[in-house]
């Protein structure tokens, strides 16, 4: 069956380790035998060469070795864990090289195959601090919530039960407009905080001052206010703020109901792109078997019913 259907197909996608599928007679070398012009994808950990390529991993132990891990925390603690981070950076890259495969074989009749490494992709999402060690030899380690070019940066804790804003300052101009902000605008010219290199040094002092003012004011306000300054402020949201309360996304109707046959309504978030046509709900997994098995593939009634009864398909 992987077969008929690989004959008739455009993009094949497989993420498993490396060589799992050559040992299975489904490798790009077999499958170009039977279409020559199929995309065939292969998005698995490693890669398929390489000493690594034939680890089964998951996005946890990529997070790790990609560095996400290591930056993430405070630096007199263990790493933090980011979660399977790489799972949501390889279809990002993975959909550029199927669309750009397309559209070779477009001009030349010819397919390609592609070989991806999810790890190599989550390895490039550390650009700057890469950069950091190739120009300086300076290895990036975790530090926080502290940017060595701003101050204050952080998380401040506001009003409501583990409610916090974030407030970034970069520049003097910007620390003036923070200070009318929180009503204070003497501040602006206190020794202690009047440049980046004064902040820097009293930044315990400068959190805990901004803190103070914070706690008293809920986190949406904080972000208003701080944004109408124009000081750089952003809720720090949960998922329920996001999905239930965020005014942006509910404008750009980031989120939408899906409805599934069985009427048990679900949520999907919608691309982050919008298009001047309107988009269609996908089918549904499994939707388009009949359409599949019969025209592209070919099958009798008898053969789906034989098939389904031995629960190969269904």
């Amino acid at each position: 069956m992987a077969y008929r259907l690989l004959a008739k197909t455009d993009v094949f996608v497989e993420n498993l380790a490396g060589g799992t599928l050559i040992k299975r007679g489904l490798g790009y070398e077999d499958v170009r035998k039977i279409n020559p012009k199929i995309i065939y994808l292969s998005t698995c950990m490693m890669g398929q060469t390489g000493p690594y390529s034939s680890h089964a991993a998951s996005g946890h132990k990529l997070s790790a070795l990609s560095g996400f891990n290591h930056m993430l925390g405070w630096p007199d603690r263990e790493p933090g864990w980011v979660g399977t981070y790489t799972d949501f950076v390889a279809p990002r890259y993975n959909i550029l090289a199927v669309l750009a495969a397309l559209e070779y074989r477009r001009r030349t009749g010819k397919g390609q195959f592609l070989d991806m490494s999810q790890y190599e992709g989550g390895v490039q999402f550390m650009g700057p601090a890469l950069l950091d060690y190739v120009v300086n030899n300076r290895v990036a380690n975790r530090n926080g919530n502290d940017n060595p070019y701003a101050a204050p940066h952080n998380a401040y804790r506001c009003r409501g039960e583990d409610r916090w804003c974030a407030i970034a300052v970069f520049t003097d101009e910007e620390w003036r407009s923070l200070c009318q902000v929180i009503d204070n605008p003497a501040l602006a010219d206190d020794p202690m905080f009047a440049t980046l290199v004064a902040r820097k040094q009293n930044e315990v002092y400068l959190d805990a001052m901004i803190n103070a003012w914070t706690a008293t004011h809920p986190a949406e306000e904080v972000m208003a206010l701080m944004q109408a300054g124009g000081v750089a402020a952003g809720v720090v949201e949960t998922v329920e703020d996001q999905i239930e309360y965020d005014p942006q996304l509910k404008h750009r109707h980031a989120f939408w109901e899906i409805e599934p046959p069985d009427a048990r309504k679900e949520l999907g978030d919608t691309p982050d792109y919008r298009l001047s046509l309107r988009i269609r709900q996908g089918p549904q997994l499994g939707a388009d078997n009949d359409y599949v098995f019969k025209k592209v593939m070919g099958m009798s009634d008898s053969e789906i019913a034989e098939l389904t009864k031995a629960g190969v398909i269904g």
